[in-house]
């Protein structure tokens, strides 16, 4: 009984380490921040190259958006307007892997102060992000994002 279990076990520590490489840890670390400039730039004109196309987008008051265009179409609308100018900066940052293929990102952003459209000052705001990140056909690639304010 011992000889079977030893078997599971280390093929479980197997599996689990194929996506601790560190190259694939960078390579996700990459995605996260090519998202970074994007934000920081204002457009997302390169988010065809780090994201799924079926990229969904939780914002921080809680509303989503489904689907690479629709997500581009809501965060592009907020950095025309009360965003627009506003960066953001990688205070930490924890990767976890689940299997080889699916990462798990918590970040800590400080972003610049801004102003929302029903007046409220966001200033020293710190927002925590949890990003989903696959890999598809040998690229990691963005494929979800859920954005919280820290209170």
């Amino acid at each position: 009984m011992k000889i079977p279990t030893l078997i599971i076990v280390l093929g479980l520590l197997s599996f689990t380490g194929k996506g601790q490489d560190p190259k694939e840890r960078e390579l996700v670390n990459n995605v996260i921040l090519e998202f970074q400039d994007d934000f920081n730039d204002g457009d997302f004109k390169n988010a065809v190259n780090y994201s799924t196309t079926d990229w969904e987008h939780v914002n921080p008051n809680g509303g989503i958006s489904k689907g690479r265009e629709n997500v581009l179409k809501e965060v592009r609308a907020v950095h025309q307007s009360f965003l627009k100018g506003v960066s953001m900066k990688i205070e930490t940052m924890e990767i976890r892997f689940l299997t080889p293929a699916v990462a798990v990102a918590t970040v800590i952003h400080g972003l610049d102060d801004y102003i929302t459209p029903d007046g409220n000052l966001h200033k020293n705001e710190r927002q925590m992000k949890t990003y989903i990140v696959i890999k598809q056909e040998g690229k990691w690639l963005l494929a979800h994002d859920h954005n919280t304010v820290i209170s």
